[in-house]
Protein backbone atom coordinates (compact mmCIF):
# COMPACT_ATOMS: atom_id res chain seq x y z
CA UNK A 1 0.00 0.00 0.00
CA UNK A 2 1.78 3.27 -1.08
CA UNK A 3 1.32 6.74 1.34
CA UNK A 4 -1.61 7.93 -1.00
CA UNK A 5 -3.48 4.91 -0.03
CA UNK A 6 -2.62 4.64 3.19
CA UNK A 7 -4.19 8.70 3.61
CA UNK A 8 -7.28 7.62 2.22
CA UNK A 9 -10.53 4.86 2.70
CA UNK A 10 -11.39 2.27 0.53
CA UNK A 11 -15.18 3.20 0.77
CA UNK A 12 -15.21 7.17 0.58
CA UNK A 13 -15.21 8.71 -2.43
CA UNK A 14 -13.04 11.17 -2.64
CA UNK A 15 -10.73 10.51 0.20
CA UNK A 16 -7.47 11.05 -0.86
CA UNK A 17 -6.60 14.02 0.11
CA UNK A 18 -5.17 15.80 -3.10
CA UNK A 19 -8.56 14.99 -4.65
CA UNK A 20 -10.08 16.54 -2.07
CA UNK A 21 -7.85 19.54 -1.73
CA UNK A 22 -8.85 19.65 -5.62
CA UNK A 23 -12.20 19.78 -5.26
CA UNK A 24 -11.62 22.43 -2.59
CA UNK A 25 -9.64 24.51 -4.49
CA UNK A 26 -12.77 24.34 -7.22
CA UNK A 27 -15.34 25.75 -5.03
CA UNK A 28 -13.28 28.40 -3.20
CA UNK A 29 -12.77 26.84 0.01
CA UNK A 30 -10.08 26.62 2.21
CA UNK A 31 -11.04 23.61 4.19
CA UNK A 32 -13.94 21.24 4.86
CA UNK A 33 -15.04 23.42 7.76
CA UNK A 34 -15.84 26.50 5.84
CA UNK A 35 -18.51 24.60 4.21
CA UNK A 36 -19.87 24.61 7.67
CA UNK A 37 -19.87 28.19 8.81
CA UNK A 38 -23.52 28.36 8.76
CA UNK A 39 -23.76 26.01 11.77
CA UNK A 40 -23.47 28.00 15.24
CA UNK A 41 -20.42 26.75 16.89
CA UNK A 42 -22.79 25.49 20.08
CA UNK A 43 -23.86 22.90 17.67
CA UNK A 44 -20.91 21.73 16.33
CA UNK A 45 -18.80 18.62 18.31
CA UNK A 46 -15.41 20.06 18.73
CA UNK A 47 -13.89 16.95 18.26
CA UNK A 48 -13.40 13.58 17.03
CA UNK A 49 -16.08 10.84 17.05
CA UNK A 50 -15.64 8.70 20.13
CA UNK A 51 -16.19 5.67 18.01
CA UNK A 52 -14.65 1.61 19.01
CA UNK A 53 -12.47 -0.22 17.01
CA UNK A 54 -13.60 -1.40 13.33
CA UNK A 55 -15.73 -3.79 12.63
CA UNK A 56 -13.33 -6.72 10.39
CA UNK A 57 -16.46 -8.71 9.56
CA UNK A 58 -20.24 -9.10 8.23
CA UNK A 59 -20.51 -10.98 10.78
CA UNK A 60 -19.24 -8.84 13.50
CA UNK A 61 -21.35 -5.97 12.25
CA UNK A 62 -24.50 -8.03 11.72
CA UNK A 63 -23.97 -8.79 15.78
CA UNK A 64 -23.08 -5.54 16.60
CA UNK A 65 -26.10 -3.80 14.92
CA UNK A 66 -28.72 -6.73 16.35
CA UNK A 67 -27.25 -5.78 19.89
CA UNK A 68 -28.60 -2.02 18.85
CA UNK A 69 -31.85 -3.17 17.84
CA UNK A 70 -32.51 -4.83 20.69
CA UNK A 71 -31.90 -2.45 23.00
CA UNK A 72 -34.85 -0.73 21.52
CA UNK A 73 -38.94 -1.47 22.41
CA UNK A 74 -41.35 -0.85 19.80
CA UNK A 75 -44.75 0.56 20.34
CA UNK A 76 -45.92 -3.09 18.85
CA UNK A 77 -44.79 -4.92 21.31
CA UNK A 78 -46.15 -2.92 24.57
CA UNK A 79 -49.57 -1.30 24.74
CA UNK A 80 -48.60 2.67 23.52
CA UNK A 81 -50.68 5.69 23.94
CA UNK A 82 -47.67 7.61 22.11
CA UNK A 83 -48.74 10.00 19.15
CA UNK A 84 -47.48 13.67 19.11
CA UNK A 85 -46.71 13.49 15.22
CA UNK A 86 -46.55 9.62 14.51
CA UNK A 87 -49.42 7.90 15.20
CA UNK A 88 -50.56 4.55 16.16
CA UNK A 89 -52.81 3.34 13.01
CA UNK A 90 -53.81 -0.39 11.67
CA UNK A 91 -52.21 -0.89 8.80
CA UNK A 92 -53.41 -2.94 6.26
CA UNK A 93 -51.38 -5.83 5.05
CA UNK A 94 -51.81 -5.44 1.45
CA UNK A 95 -50.06 -1.68 1.82
CA UNK A 96 -46.91 -3.19 3.58
CA UNK A 97 -46.94 -6.17 0.43
CA UNK A 98 -47.69 -3.38 -2.42
CA UNK A 99 -44.80 -1.19 -1.20
CA UNK A 100 -42.47 -4.00 -0.63
CA UNK A 101 -42.78 -5.43 -4.21
CA UNK A 102 -39.32 -4.47 -6.40
CA UNK A 103 -41.24 -2.42 -8.99
CA UNK A 104 -42.09 0.01 -6.52
CA UNK A 105 -39.46 -0.50 -3.73
CA UNK A 106 -36.85 0.26 -6.11
CA UNK A 107 -38.09 2.37 -8.72
CA UNK A 108 -39.85 5.28 -6.59
CA UNK A 109 -37.79 7.85 -8.16
CA UNK A 110 -36.54 8.41 -11.76
CA UNK A 111 -37.73 9.36 -15.44
CA UNK A 112 -40.65 8.03 -17.35
CA UNK A 113 -38.68 6.24 -19.73
CA UNK A 114 -38.58 3.42 -17.17
CA UNK A 115 -41.27 2.58 -15.31
CA UNK A 116 -45.13 4.09 -16.60
CA UNK A 117 -47.24 1.99 -13.78
CA UNK A 118 -45.15 3.61 -11.00
CA UNK A 119 -46.43 7.27 -12.77
CA UNK A 120 -49.89 5.84 -12.61
CA UNK A 121 -50.06 4.80 -9.08
CA UNK A 122 -48.59 8.44 -8.19
CA UNK A 123 -51.39 10.21 -10.27
CA UNK A 124 -53.47 7.68 -8.60
CA UNK A 125 -52.62 8.72 -5.17
CA UNK A 126 -52.62 12.26 -5.81
CA UNK A 127 -56.42 11.44 -7.18
CA UNK A 128 -57.64 10.29 -3.91
CA UNK A 129 -55.90 12.78 -2.01
CA UNK A 130 -57.28 15.67 -3.73
CA UNK A 131 -60.89 14.30 -3.22
CA UNK A 132 -60.17 13.78 0.75
CA UNK A 133 -58.88 17.51 0.54
CA UNK A 134 -61.20 18.78 -1.69
CA UNK A 135 -58.30 20.21 -3.72
CA UNK A 136 -57.05 19.43 -7.43
CA UNK A 137 -53.55 19.60 -7.13
CA UNK A 138 -51.53 17.36 -5.16
CA UNK A 139 -47.56 17.09 -5.11
CA UNK A 140 -45.40 13.65 -5.32
CA UNK A 141 -44.42 13.53 -1.48
CA UNK A 142 -41.82 15.32 0.14
CA UNK A 143 -39.75 13.96 3.21
CA UNK A 144 -42.43 14.75 5.66
CA UNK A 145 -45.15 16.81 7.08
CA UNK A 146 -42.80 19.55 8.08
CA UNK A 147 -41.22 20.24 5.11
CA UNK A 148 -44.13 20.38 3.35
CA UNK A 149 -45.53 23.12 6.03
CA UNK A 150 -42.17 25.25 5.54
CA UNK A 151 -42.65 24.76 1.60
CA UNK A 152 -46.53 25.26 2.09
CA UNK A 153 -45.34 28.80 3.69
CA UNK A 154 -42.80 29.64 1.07
CA UNK A 155 -45.09 28.96 -1.77
CA UNK A 156 -47.17 32.23 0.11
CA UNK A 157 -44.34 34.01 0.52
CA UNK A 158 -43.44 33.86 -3.30
CA UNK A 159 -47.01 34.31 -3.91
CA UNK A 160 -47.37 37.30 -1.94
CA UNK A 161 -44.36 39.66 -2.18
CA UNK A 162 -44.15 39.67 1.23
CA UNK A 163 -41.70 37.98 3.64
CA UNK A 164 -43.17 37.15 7.36
CA UNK A 165 -45.61 34.52 8.49
CA UNK A 166 -47.87 33.15 11.58
CA UNK A 167 -47.52 30.10 13.29
CA UNK A 168 -49.41 29.14 16.73
CA UNK A 169 -47.93 28.89 19.37
CA UNK A 170 -48.91 26.13 20.24
CA UNK A 171 -47.22 24.24 17.50
CA UNK A 172 -44.65 21.41 18.33
CA UNK A 173 -41.45 22.58 18.70
CA UNK A 174 -39.51 20.54 16.41
CA UNK A 175 -42.39 21.12 13.28
CA UNK A 176 -41.28 25.06 14.41
CA UNK A 177 -37.46 24.39 14.41
CA UNK A 178 -37.69 22.97 10.80
CA UNK A 179 -40.20 25.69 9.39
CA UNK A 180 -37.37 28.32 10.86
CA UNK A 181 -34.56 26.21 9.35
CA UNK A 182 -36.33 26.09 5.82
CA UNK A 183 -37.37 29.51 5.74
CA UNK A 184 -34.09 31.30 7.27
CA UNK A 185 -32.73 34.03 6.94
CA UNK A 186 -34.67 35.79 4.59
CA UNK A 187 -38.15 35.05 5.97
CA UNK A 188 -39.42 36.19 9.68
CA UNK A 189 -41.45 34.06 11.34
CA UNK A 190 -43.21 34.71 14.50
CA UNK A 191 -46.33 32.83 17.03
CA UNK A 192 -49.87 33.79 17.74
CA UNK A 193 -50.47 33.32 21.46
CA UNK A 194 -53.35 30.66 22.66
CA UNK A 195 -56.56 31.30 24.57
CA UNK A 196 -55.22 29.14 27.39
CA UNK A 197 -58.54 28.19 28.17
CA UNK A 198 -59.93 26.41 24.80
CA UNK A 199 -56.34 25.77 23.50
CA UNK A 200 -57.46 27.44 20.37
CA UNK A 201 -55.93 30.41 18.79
CA UNK A 202 -56.46 33.55 20.27
CA UNK A 203 -58.32 35.50 17.72
CA UNK A 204 -57.53 39.16 19.22
CA UNK A 205 -53.69 38.11 19.56
CA UNK A 206 -53.97 37.23 15.39
CA UNK A 207 -55.77 40.32 14.43
CA UNK A 208 -52.66 42.28 16.31
CA UNK A 209 -50.08 40.41 14.80
CA UNK A 210 -51.40 40.58 11.09
CA UNK A 211 -50.21 43.29 9.30
CA UNK A 212 -49.44 44.32 5.63
CA UNK A 213 -46.25 42.70 5.68
CA UNK A 214 -47.95 39.12 6.99
CA UNK A 215 -47.77 36.93 3.73
CA UNK A 216 -49.13 33.45 5.26
CA UNK A 217 -51.40 32.30 8.54
CA UNK A 218 -50.66 28.47 9.06
CA UNK A 219 -53.76 27.17 11.06
CA UNK A 220 -53.42 23.44 12.57
CA UNK A 221 -56.58 21.49 12.34
CA UNK A 222 -56.60 19.39 15.07
CA UNK A 223 -53.86 21.86 17.18
CA UNK A 224 -50.56 19.86 18.46
CA UNK A 225 -52.95 19.45 21.58
CA UNK A 226 -55.56 17.73 20.16
CA UNK A 227 -58.38 19.83 19.82
CA UNK A 228 -60.48 21.21 17.08
CA UNK A 229 -59.64 24.54 15.53
CA UNK A 230 -63.75 25.40 15.29
CA UNK A 231 -62.84 28.65 14.73
CA UNK A 232 -60.93 28.22 11.67
CA UNK A 233 -62.83 29.91 8.87
CA UNK A 234 -63.06 32.90 11.33
CA UNK A 235 -59.22 32.71 11.12
CA UNK A 236 -59.72 32.41 7.28
CA UNK A 237 -61.30 35.60 7.29
CA UNK A 238 -59.21 37.70 9.16
CA UNK A 239 -56.10 36.48 7.59
CA UNK A 240 -57.97 37.26 3.92
CA UNK A 241 -58.98 40.49 4.74
CA UNK A 242 -55.29 41.25 5.38
CA UNK A 243 -54.12 40.06 2.10
CA UNK A 244 -52.55 36.84 3.96
CA UNK A 245 -52.37 33.46 2.31
CA UNK A 246 -53.88 30.23 4.42
CA UNK A 247 -52.37 27.38 4.91
CA UNK A 248 -53.87 24.17 6.46
CA UNK A 249 -52.05 21.80 8.38
CA UNK A 250 -54.09 18.40 9.03
CA UNK A 251 -53.92 15.41 10.24
CA UNK A 252 -55.36 13.16 6.90
CA UNK A 253 -56.61 9.99 8.70
CA UNK A 254 -59.38 13.08 10.66
CA UNK A 255 -60.68 14.16 7.20
CA UNK A 256 -63.38 11.37 7.33
CA UNK A 257 -65.26 14.17 10.31
CA UNK A 258 -63.50 16.76 9.51
CA UNK A 259 -63.97 19.98 7.18
CA UNK A 260 -60.49 20.08 5.02
CA UNK A 261 -58.41 23.04 4.86
CA UNK A 262 -60.32 24.04 1.49
CA UNK A 263 -64.06 24.06 3.16
CA UNK A 264 -62.57 26.90 5.90
CA UNK A 265 -61.15 29.07 3.39
CA UNK A 266 -57.08 27.71 3.19
CA UNK A 267 -55.84 28.21 0.01
CA UNK A 268 -52.74 25.67 0.60
CA UNK A 269 -53.37 22.72 2.56
CA UNK A 270 -50.54 20.16 3.83
CA UNK A 271 -49.31 17.56 6.60
CA UNK A 272 -48.08 14.34 6.90
CA UNK A 273 -49.36 10.95 5.66
CA UNK A 274 -48.00 8.80 7.75
CA UNK A 275 -51.82 8.09 9.59
CA UNK A 276 -52.20 6.25 5.93
CA UNK A 277 -50.96 3.02 6.16
CA UNK A 278 -47.27 3.14 7.38
CA UNK A 279 -45.77 1.72 10.60
CA UNK A 280 -44.83 4.33 13.52
CA UNK A 281 -40.79 3.75 12.72
CA UNK A 282 -37.66 6.28 13.58
CA UNK A 283 -37.05 8.62 11.15
CA UNK A 284 -38.92 6.77 8.34
CA UNK A 285 -42.37 6.26 7.46
CA UNK A 286 -43.12 9.69 7.11
CA UNK A 287 -44.55 11.83 3.70
CA UNK A 288 -45.79 15.66 3.29
CA UNK A 289 -48.36 16.34 0.73
CA UNK A 290 -49.21 20.20 -0.29
CA UNK A 291 -52.47 20.81 -2.30
CA UNK A 292 -53.88 23.50 -4.04
CA UNK A 293 -56.77 24.27 -6.36
CA UNK A 294 -55.98 24.36 -10.00
CA UNK A 295 -55.10 27.81 -10.09
CA UNK A 296 -51.98 28.74 -12.36
CA UNK A 297 -50.99 30.85 -10.00
CA UNK A 298 -50.20 28.62 -6.97
CA UNK A 299 -49.12 25.65 -9.55
CA UNK A 300 -46.25 27.59 -10.33
CA UNK A 301 -45.05 27.97 -6.89
CA UNK A 302 -44.69 23.55 -6.18
CA UNK A 303 -41.29 23.05 -6.23
CA UNK A 304 -41.95 19.02 -6.08
CA UNK A 305 -42.92 16.61 -8.76
CA UNK A 306 -46.85 16.83 -10.13
CA UNK A 307 -48.21 13.66 -11.29
CA UNK A 308 -50.64 14.17 -14.64
CA UNK A 309 -52.89 12.32 -16.91
CA UNK A 310 -52.88 12.97 -20.70
CA UNK A 311 -53.96 11.14 -23.93
CA UNK A 312 -51.40 9.37 -26.19
CA UNK A 313 -51.46 9.70 -29.69
CA UNK A 314 -53.55 6.39 -29.14
CA UNK A 315 -57.14 6.66 -29.64
CA UNK A 316 -58.73 5.83 -26.16
CA UNK A 317 -55.10 5.61 -24.74
CA UNK A 318 -53.82 7.50 -21.67
CA UNK A 319 -50.18 8.41 -20.10
CA UNK A 320 -49.17 9.52 -16.61
CA UNK A 321 -46.66 11.96 -16.33
CA UNK A 322 -44.99 15.21 -15.34
CA UNK A 323 -47.15 18.21 -14.76
CA UNK A 324 -45.31 21.85 -15.21
CA UNK A 325 -41.73 20.00 -15.41
CA UNK A 326 -39.87 23.32 -15.81
CA UNK A 327 -40.77 25.49 -12.57
CA UNK A 328 -38.73 22.33 -10.64
CA UNK A 329 -35.09 22.46 -10.00
CA UNK A 330 -34.92 18.81 -12.05
CA UNK A 331 -35.11 21.39 -15.39
CA UNK A 332 -33.77 24.73 -13.79
CA UNK A 333 -31.00 23.83 -11.50
CA UNK A 334 -30.34 26.77 -8.79
CA UNK A 335 -32.78 28.45 -10.64
CA UNK A 336 -35.89 26.52 -9.65
CA UNK A 337 -38.01 27.34 -6.96
CA UNK A 338 -36.52 25.56 -4.34
CA UNK A 339 -34.38 22.09 -4.17
CA UNK A 340 -35.99 19.11 -4.74
CA UNK A 341 -34.52 15.82 -4.57
CA UNK A 342 -35.04 12.58 -3.63
CA UNK A 343 -38.77 12.51 -2.19
CA UNK A 344 -41.34 9.85 -0.20
CA UNK A 345 -42.74 8.93 -3.45
CA UNK A 346 -42.99 5.30 -1.89
CA UNK A 347 -44.91 6.35 0.66
CA UNK A 348 -46.98 7.89 -1.77
CA UNK A 349 -47.80 4.76 -3.61
CA UNK A 350 -48.74 3.48 0.17
CA UNK A 351 -50.83 6.08 0.90
CA UNK A 352 -52.74 5.35 -2.33
CA UNK A 353 -53.32 1.69 -1.71
CA UNK A 354 -54.72 2.18 2.25
CA UNK A 355 -56.85 5.50 0.81
CA UNK A 356 -57.49 2.54 -2.35
CA UNK A 357 -58.80 0.38 0.47
CA UNK A 358 -60.85 2.24 3.02
CA UNK A 359 -62.82 4.77 0.32
CA UNK A 360 -64.90 7.49 1.41
CA UNK A 361 -66.98 5.28 4.22
CA UNK A 362 -63.94 3.69 5.57
CA UNK A 363 -62.32 7.46 6.11
CA UNK A 364 -65.78 8.34 7.82
CA UNK A 365 -65.51 5.20 9.75
CA UNK A 366 -62.15 5.76 10.60
CA UNK A 367 -62.55 9.34 11.94
CA UNK A 368 -66.07 8.38 13.91
CA UNK A 369 -63.89 5.33 15.84
CA UNK A 370 -61.39 7.23 16.65
CA UNK A 371 -63.48 10.55 18.40
CA UNK A 372 -65.82 8.23 20.23
CA UNK A 373 -62.99 6.21 21.89
CA UNK A 374 -60.65 9.44 22.51
CA UNK A 375 -63.65 10.88 24.24
CA UNK A 376 -64.45 7.79 26.22
CA UNK A 377 -60.29 7.91 27.06
CA UNK A 378 -60.78 11.57 28.07
CA UNK A 379 -63.94 10.38 30.47
CA UNK A 380 -62.45 7.57 32.03
CA UNK A 381 -58.67 9.24 32.58
CA UNK A 382 -60.82 12.15 34.46
CA UNK A 383 -62.34 10.16 36.94
CA UNK A 384 -58.84 9.08 38.61
CA UNK A 385 -58.53 11.59 41.72
CA UNK A 386 -55.75 14.05 41.12
CA UNK A 387 -55.58 13.30 37.25
CA UNK A 388 -57.12 16.29 35.15
CA UNK A 389 -58.44 16.42 31.66
CA UNK A 390 -58.19 20.06 30.52
CA UNK A 391 -60.14 21.39 26.98
CA UNK A 392 -62.32 18.34 27.88
CA UNK A 393 -65.01 21.25 26.27
CA UNK A 394 -63.72 21.28 23.14
CA UNK A 395 -63.76 18.58 20.12
CA UNK A 396 -60.99 15.82 19.57
CA UNK A 397 -60.35 13.48 17.51
CA UNK A 398 -57.51 11.49 18.46
CA UNK A 399 -55.66 13.00 21.37
CA UNK A 400 -55.74 15.33 24.21
CA UNK A 401 -53.88 16.72 26.83
CA UNK A 402 -54.17 14.56 30.35
CA UNK A 403 -52.73 17.11 33.51
CA UNK A 404 -50.88 15.04 36.57
CA UNK A 405 -50.14 18.14 38.58
CA UNK A 406 -52.41 17.65 41.20
CA UNK A 407 -50.77 13.79 41.91
CA UNK A 408 -47.58 15.34 42.93
CA UNK A 409 -46.03 13.27 40.56
CA UNK A 410 -44.31 14.34 37.14
CA UNK A 411 -45.23 12.80 33.48
CA UNK A 412 -41.52 11.06 33.66
CA UNK A 413 -42.50 9.40 37.21
CA UNK A 414 -45.81 8.31 35.40
CA UNK A 415 -44.38 7.15 32.33
CA UNK A 416 -41.26 4.98 33.45
CA UNK A 417 -43.88 3.37 36.29
CA UNK A 418 -46.37 2.88 33.50
CA UNK A 419 -43.40 1.06 31.23
CA UNK A 420 -42.87 -1.53 34.08
CA UNK A 421 -47.01 -2.07 33.89
CA UNK A 422 -45.88 -2.66 29.80
CA UNK A 423 -47.70 0.08 28.85
CA UNK A 424 -46.49 3.46 26.71
CA UNK A 425 -47.92 6.83 28.22
CA UNK A 426 -48.61 9.68 26.35
CA UNK A 427 -45.58 12.77 25.30
CA UNK A 428 -44.55 14.79 27.50
CA UNK A 429 -45.66 18.22 27.09
CA UNK A 430 -43.26 19.87 29.48
CA UNK A 431 -40.62 20.41 27.08
CA UNK A 432 -43.30 21.43 24.88
CA UNK A 433 -46.02 23.39 26.43
CA UNK A 434 -44.40 24.29 30.20
CA UNK A 435 -47.33 26.06 31.32
CA UNK A 436 -49.87 23.25 31.04
CA UNK A 437 -47.76 22.07 34.09
CA UNK A 438 -46.82 17.67 34.11
CA UNK A 439 -49.05 17.27 31.47
CA UNK A 440 -49.04 14.25 28.85
CA UNK A 441 -50.50 14.55 25.04
CA UNK A 442 -52.36 11.22 24.81
CA UNK A 443 -53.35 9.87 21.60
CA UNK A 444 -56.27 7.08 21.24
CA UNK A 445 -56.75 5.91 17.78
CA UNK A 446 -58.77 2.65 16.28
CA UNK A 447 -56.60 0.65 17.57
CA UNK A 448 -57.45 1.08 20.74
CA UNK A 449 -59.66 -1.21 22.06
CA UNK A 450 -62.44 -0.08 25.43
CA UNK A 451 -60.01 -2.84 27.48
CA UNK A 452 -57.25 -1.52 26.35
CA UNK A 453 -58.36 2.35 27.40
CA UNK A 454 -59.10 0.69 30.98
CA UNK A 455 -56.21 -1.15 31.12
CA UNK A 456 -54.38 2.08 31.22
CA UNK A 457 -56.78 3.79 33.66
CA UNK A 458 -56.42 1.16 36.07
CA UNK A 459 -52.74 1.02 35.81
CA UNK A 460 -52.49 5.23 35.75
CA UNK A 461 -54.35 4.83 38.88
CA UNK A 462 -52.21 2.70 40.52
CA UNK A 463 -49.52 4.52 39.11
CA UNK A 464 -49.99 7.89 41.10
CA UNK A 465 -50.60 6.23 44.39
Amino acid sequence: MDERDARSHPYVPNAIPDVRSEMLAAIGAASIDDLYAEIPPSLRLGRPLDLPAPLRSEAELARHVEGLLDRNTSTCEVLSFLGAGCYPHHVPAVCDEINGRAEFLTAYAGDPYEDHGRFQALFEYASMMGELLEMDVVNVPTYDGFQAAATALRMACRLTGRRRVLLPASMCRDKRSRILDYLRPDLAVDEVALDRATSLLDLGALGAALAPDVAAVLVENPTFLGSVETRAPEIARLAHAAGAVVVGSVDPSTLGVLAPPAAWGAEIACGDIQPLGMHQQFGGGHGGFIATRDDPRFVAEFPSRLFGIAPTSVAGEYGFGDVAYGRTSFALREEGKEWVGTAAALWGITAGVYLALMGPQGMRELGETMMARARYAMNRLAEIPGVRVPFAGQHHVKEFVVDLTATGRTVAMVSAALRERGIFFGADLMREQAWLGESALVCVTEVHTRADIDRLAAELAEAIR
